[in-house]
């Protein structure tokens, strides 16, 4: 199995600029991505996401441990030419255009004249700029620049795409051209490592998933390692009158919504499914679905940053 990252033992830490307090924000960071794979990191603000690709990229130096990128320790130049990166919250020149932007990322990779044209023309249609290709980027939305600098990323034909919440800023079409670019880029044989807070995104495309909270790798896995298969509870949907009484229905149930004529909630697991659909036939309901409720990645995350919480609250109590 060949790596496109390896990651071990990493560690970073910093004072604060007035109290000089010690910060650990990566505690022993461990994982491994696969080449060809897609790697989905996951974590909640603050959890040290994107300090892990700066310290990757060499934009800050590790206080321990060690990294390979492509075969070669961190920071490399030599890997730098084969990696494509898109930073949290790009800045841009703002009175460039797409293609001149395109143009200034190709010349700093070496890449020929000719080539940075045509690879240009081919990424501004690619990421849907195409109407917007003589607008300067100052007069671009949030989004319009996120699209931007995947384009910039993609300049070199890099091995490995390093992604920093790719999907911020973007709307939902956005959002699915980005997941369908980078299933792409998969198919293509490179590897992509992308960081996100949208849980779904990362369950719908990634190989490999890992969940990093206060600083420490919490899980990591393929999704179907990661994600329990027990069932956690029943979810059923009915239609009912929106006159109507519900009474016992909603009794021990850990999900209820209802909007209009339709009532979904979510049952224990030890509920007796039949006398509950029994019930809601006699107040006239008509069911429209029952299903098991499996656990999710969302799950998953929140059940790990719970117990993460709880660690950290109880070693700051000892200290």
């Amino acid at each position: 199995m060949e790596l496109a990252i390896d990651v071990r033992d990493l560690r970073k830490s910093y004072r604060t600029p007035f109290r000089r307090k010690k910060v650990e924000a990566l505690r022993g960071v461990t994982f491994q991505v696969t080449r060809g794979h897609i790697f989905g990191f996951v974590g909640p603000n603050g959890a040290g996401k994107t300090t892990t690709i700066r310290t990757l990229m060499g934009l800050i130096r590790p206080t321990g441990g060690a990294a390979t990128i492509l075969g070669h320790g961190i920071p490399s130049r030599a890997a730098r030419f084969k990696v494509g990166f898109l930073p949290e919250s790009p800045y841009f020149y703002d009175y460039l255009t797409v293609p001149e932007l395109l143009d200034l990322a190709g010349r700093l990779f070496g890449v020929p004249a000719q080539l940075r044209k045509t690879r240009a023309d081919e990424l501004i249609e690619r990421v849907g700029l195409g109407r917007a290709r003589n607008q300067s980027l100052k007069k671009f939305s949030k989004g319009m620049l996120q699209r931007a600098g995947l384009a910039q990323a993609l300049m070199n034909d890099p091995e490995l795409v390093v992604l920093d919440e790719p999907m911020s800023g973007l709307d939902p079409i956005g959002r699915k051209d980005v997941r369908d670019l980078i299933l792409e880029l998969r198919d293509k044989g490179k590897t992509v490592f992308f960081s996100s807070h949208i849980l779904a995104d990362i369950e719908a495309i990634a190989d490999q998933v890992a969940i990093i909270a206060r600083g420490q790798l919490q899980a990591q896995g393929t999704p179907s390692e990661l994600v329990r298969r027990t069932v956690l509870g029943i979810d059923v949907t009915v239609r009912i009158a929106p006159t109507a009484e519900l009474g016992d229905l909603t009794d021990g149930a850990t999900r209820v919504r209802r909007a209009a004529d339709e009532l979904s909630l979510t049952l224990p697991i030890e509920a007796d499914v039949d006398a509950w659909l029994a019930r809601a036939r006699d107040k006239g309901a008509k069911v429209i679905e029952v299903t098991p409720r499996h656990e999710t990645l969302e799950d998953l995350f929140m059940r790990r940053i719970a117990t993460a919480d709880a660690s950290s609250e109880a070693t700051e109590g000892r200290v």
